[in-house]
């Protein structure tokens, strides 16, 4: 197959921990034809979506571990998939993206995951679709409500609805220590929405990373715990991440979820779960690859690019 993946420039990337890496790699092991571009290489032009893409030639070095051939421009349908690895933000940019994509599609490329479906899950919101499987939680603009919610259940966490890797979330406990000025930084003093939901104990465990890939669950999940002083186990913030098996609550969330998410066109999707709690559905670059193959021997990117096959056949 020729595969070509649109991500962040691969020279960013942090090759003993990224997911895209992996996937790269694994495909390339099977012969497939490996291609890259960026956001910024598309265009529309005379009705047709096209990219800037480079192939790529492995150079099995650890160092620069690729080499780029020159960008030829070629339309999107002239892949066999697309895969969809472009990392937050979710700015107007990415909404974009995903305009191009979703006509890119209707000329009959493949992509993955679907950009319709990636711009409908808001990575927060999503977990509302799942209510039997939350924590409490409010979503909302108003500070009263928000300080009402803070009133009834104590111990919150506050959070951005277009956030990653844990930036811009907080805890406030009983006291309601710097209540007020968080909302308004938050809200932008009452003018955007944010997420407050009951703070889960169980974080000290861990926040867990549950992989769900072509409607099937990943035997291993990734509990990001929190270093000392901190409620947030993203690795972007210090979390530690240790690979284990999925508890039977772990399993039932995920089960449930997978073949729903699948039948929507998301192929690749990371749920977050806490304690007995789903907080995220990550649909956009899900990560932990690495971490689980390297912990557990269990290959992920491997299970990714069989899904790309079965899908492709």
């Amino acid at each position: 197959m020729k595969i070509a993946f649109l991500a962040d420039h691969l020279s960013t990337f942090k090759t003993y921990k990224d997911s895209t890496y992996a996937m790269i790699i694994e495909a390339a092991a099977r012969g497939h034809e490996i291609y890259a571009f960026e956001q910024t290489d598309m265009a529309l032009e005379q009705g047709q979506v096209q990219a800037s893409a480079s192939r790529i030639i492995l150079t099995g070095a650890a160092g620069n571990w690729y080499r780029a051939e020159a960008k030829v421009a070629q339309p999107l349908s002239a892949f066999d998939v697309v895969v969809l690895r472009k990392d937050p933000p979710f700015d107007m940019e990415y909404v974009y993206a995903t305009y191009l994509l979703e006509l890119a599609e209707q000329q009959g490329a493949r992509i993955v995951n679907r950009p319709g479906a990636v711009r409908d899950h808001n990575e927060k919101l999503a977990i509302a679709q799942f209510p039997q499987f939350l924590a409490p939680t409010l979503v909302s603009a108003d500070m009263a409500r928000l300080r009402a919610f803070h009133a009834e259940h104590q111990d919150i966490i506050l959070k951005p609805l277009d956030g990653m890797g844990g930036t811009g979330v907080f805890r406030v406990r009983d006291d309601g220590l710097n209540l007020g000025a968080i909302l308004e930084t938050l809200t932008h003093h009452g003018s955007v929405t944010i997420m407050a939901q009951r703070y889960i104990p169980e974080i000290a465990k861990g926040d867990k990373r549950i992989l769900l890939i072509g409607g099937e669950v990943v035997p291993y999940c990734l509990a990001r715990i929190p270093q000392a002083g901190e409620v947030r186990g993203n690795l972007a913030a210090g979390g530690t991440g240790v690979a284990q098996p999925l508890s039977a609550r772990d399993l039932e969330i995920a089960q449930t979820l997978a073949p729903v998410l699948s039948q929507r066109g998301l192929l690749l999707v990371g749920l977050d779960v806490i304690g007995d709690y789903l907080t995220e559905v990550n649909v956009t670059s899900p990560t932990c690859f690495q971490e689980i193959r390297q912990q557990t021997g269990f290959k992920v990117g491997g299970m990714f690019i069989d899904a790309l096959e079965k899908q492709r056949n």
